[in-house]
């Protein structure tokens, strides 16, 4: 897990969290049977991409990527605190860990949910629906494509991926721009 972190000036302020974990399917234990003990999410996962007998990638996945590696990379969850979600920082900040994780791997694959089920309204399955779909929304922006059920798979060789990181880089900037402006002029009327 990665408390992810930023604040005007260089101060240092919690903005959410990740977790990805790092799968070996060449390493004698069959990955399978390791993502089902680890917990449902990632038996999902497992299911739609695995192979059950073997605990590497199912032929079909493997025909889909590029050969870069033989690990896994989920994302499993990424959770941001209210007062910066909206703002596509939940994608800026996963491309940066994918791209800095991802060596050595076939393929990244997530499947995309609400973590935070605090908010009343999304007790509505309408709103529920329409939050998570939001959601893949947003992971497929950075190159992750539908595969199976609730599964999104990414190549490491995708050039979305790539081409994504810039444009959210860029849009990550103006933002912490238009953040300290906003900052900036606020003390200077209460200062």
């Amino acid at each position: 897990m990665a408390v992810l972190h930023a604040g005007p000036d260089g101060d240092e302020v919690a903005v959410g969290s990740m977790d990805f974990y790092r799968v070996h399917l060449d390493r004698g234990v069959n990955a399978v049977h390791a993502m089902e003990d680890e917990s449902e999410d990632l038996a999902e996962i497992a299911a739609a991409i695995l192979n059950a007998e073997t605990g590497y990638f199912t032929d079909e996945v493997s025909e889909m990527l590029d050969y870069t590696g033989s690990a896994l990379l989920v994302m499993d969850r990424v959770t941001l605190d209210g007062a910066w979600r909206g703002y596509g920082l939940g994608a800026a900040l996963a491309i940066e860990v994918i791209c800095r994780l991802m060596l050595g791997c076939r393929a990244v694959v997530c499947s995309p949910g609400i973590s935070d089920v605090s908010d009343m309204r999304l007790r509505d399955r309408a709103e529920w629906e329409r939050v998570t779909m939001k959601i893949a929304r947003g992971w497929e922006s950075i190159g992750f494509r539908p595969y199976r059920g609730n599964v999104l798979l990414l190549s490491p060789t995708s050039l979305v991926l790539e081409e994504q990181r810039d444009v959210l880089r860029g849009r990550t900037a103006e933002l912490a721009v238009s953040w300290k402006a906003a900052d900036r002029q606020a003390r200077e009327r209460t200062g």
